[in-house]
């Protein structure tokens, strides 16, 4: 995207989207991943650049993005603060008048939510949230199209694919509305991001962390309280749900507490029991990389609930939806 303030569209928090754009970017989604499936080749980011900066270390991330974009047509230039003057004290706001002038979209995976934001108000390309501390929306993208994927049709849960279509003349997000997702552990991004999900998308969220680390509705951006209920224990949490879902016990950046942390969540793992009182169809899901034995029993994520695989691989499609998006617009 060339320089013009007010064509650029970033993606730093679940938020920044409309429930019909979401409805757009998954429809994207399923086009663009059953071109990958059947190995037909769709290029419509030729001569495009993603930079991508990382100030967290990164498996799926880095992976997604870079194949993506690669599989797209484009080119990507991969950065740390290690080999870049971000990791020698230069401003983020400097970084960005340079990089953004020099590529056409950049994704950002660091701590402070504040700093992405500064990075995205110089910028003259659109930025992407890869992963900050406050908020995670790549994965949750991906975690509800996979539920919507799962839950589409005879391949998934229901018996009529009107129930939640996607590629049909219906909403992809019908199936969603009403539906509900229990978290699991930390009050953490991904916790956040979930919140600001069901806010848009008409689900409801339950929570249940431990005492010392709920979390902030403030910082979650959340303003409607009924899109979500706390439970002070996990198994009510998890009564009826439609969804289960967690995280690490201890995310990056927050090493220092992993002793303090393994104390505090030992009844926030989940496991058979847990699941045995969602819904029988239930559905679990893990961003990864995950700790059996600590927030997830071996059982559960390598049983025949979960779809973390599925989960994981859904980011590369949503991301190059995504990414085709704030580049090009709505295609046809």
């Amino acid at each position: 995207m060339k320089p013009g303030a007010s064509l650029i569209r970033h993606y730093l928090q679940f938020k920044d989207l409309r429930a019909e754009e979401y409805a757009y970017l998954f429809e994207r989604t399923r086009t663009i991943k059953t071109r990958f499936k059947n190995y037909e080749k769709y290029q419509p980011l030729v001569d495009r650049t993603l930079a991508m900066i990382f100030e967290k270390a990164s498996t799926r991330t880095r992976v997604s993005f870079e194949a993506g974009m690669y599989q797209m047509g484009g080119s990507v230039v991969h950065l740390t603060t290690g080999d870049s003057h971000l990791g020698r004290a230069e401003p983020a706001e400097d970084t960005a008048r340079v990089i953004s002038r020099m590529v056409d979209i950049v994704m950002i995976r660091t701590y402070e939510q504040s700093m992405l934001e500064r990075f995205a108000a110089h910028s003259r390309v659109p930025v992407i949230n890869g992963l900050t501390n406050e908020y995670h929306p790549c994965q949750i993208l991906a975690d509800i199209y996979t539920f919507i994927e799962q839950r589409g049709g005879p391949r998934g849960g229901t018996a009529d694919p009107r129930d939640c279509p996607l590629g049909g003349a219906a909403n992809p997000l019908d199936c969603l509305r009403g539906k509900v997702v229990a978290w699991v552990g930390d009050g953490n991004n991904m916790a956040n991001t979930w919140l600001q999900a069901a806010e848009i998308l008409g689900f409801t969220v339950h929570v249940s962390t431990p005492s010392g680390y709920e979390i902030d509705p403030h910082v979650a951006g959340v303003r409607d309280g009924g899109s979500y209920r706390v439970f002070k224990h996990p198994l009510q949490a998890c009564a009826g749900a439609d969804l289960v879902t967690t995280d690490v016990w201890t995310s990056m950046g927050y090493e220092a507490q992993n002793e303090e942390r393994r104390r505090a969540f030992v009844d926030w793992c989940v496991d058979e029991e847990m699941m045995a009182v969602a819904k029988p169809d239930a559905l679990f899901m893990h961003c990864l990389p995950a700790h059996r034995g600590e927030e997830v029993t071996a059982a559960v994520i390598d049983g025949p609930q979960s779809v973390v695989w599925d989960e994981a691989e859904n980011r590369l499609h949503v991301q190059k939806a995504l990414m085709e998006f704030l580049l090009l617009g709505r295609i046809g």
